[in-house]
């Protein structure tokens, strides 16, 4: 009985084996369904929770592993020298990473001219379009885009636009709290973070390598 018990978690442990290697995974009415596919993803990542761009950014590693190119414009962000930005210019030109916003907005001191965020946000878009429909990047992450359409530095069908531009083979993320429901209802994969505990409630700054 053992001997067959063996032989049984063994077949098993083969047949897992194969699922996670071998792009035929699994077979349905006597075909072979292939799971490996290059369409590309429309992925959105939101939600009231730290993790975000954090998750974007082990995407845009994953990718970078598998020697595909990566181009990251991040909406919003002011170009200060964070953690990430600092890392990637370790991998380009596989990864790159353009930042493109004036920070904050109407918020924690902000005294920049919504004139300017509106400026920056177009300027973002618009190298967003250009990176999308160039053909030179496997994966495209448009961070803080969902926060720059709730804030109203652009519009929504902007995003929709891109969202119907994007080359079939590409993935496009779109990383932001608020996400617009259209933009969710456009996307394969949407994840929300949302926040259970987070250090800020105790008083606790911004921890390098964590936060920024």
């Amino acid at each position: 009985m053992w001997q067959a018990a063996c032989l049984n978690r063994s077949v098993a442990c083969f047949l897992f084996s194969k699922m996670l290697l071998s792009p035929l995974l699994f077979i349905h009415d006597h075909e072979v369904i292939s799971q490996v596919s290059d369409k590309g993803l429309v992925i959105v990542f939101t939600g009231d929770g730290k993790g975000k761009t954090t998750a974007a950014l082990g995407l845009a590693l994953r990718a970078a592993g598998h020697k595909m190119y990566v181009s990251i414009v991040q909406f919003v962000k002011s170009n200060v020298p964070t953690g990430e930005v600092q890392a990637i210019e370790r991998l380009v030109p596989e990864v790159e990473i353009v930042t493109l916003g004036r920070g904050f907005v109407s918020c924690w001191g902000d005294r920049t001219p919504l004139e300017e965020h509106h400026s920056a946000a177009a300027e973002a878009l618009a190298l967003a379009r250009q990176r999308i429909l160039s053909g030179s990047w496997d994966v495209v992450i448009l961070d803080e885009i969902n926060t720059a359409v709730a804030l109203g530095l652009i519009d929504v069908l902007d995003v929709i636009s891109l969202i119907e531009a994007k080359p079939a083979k590409l993935h496009l993320l779109l990383t932001g709290r608020s996400a617009h429901p259209d933009v969710i209802a456009a996307a394969d994969l949407v994840t929300e973070m949302r926040n259970i505990k987070h250090p800020y409630d105790s008083g606790v700054s911004a921890r390098k390598g964590i936060d920024f």
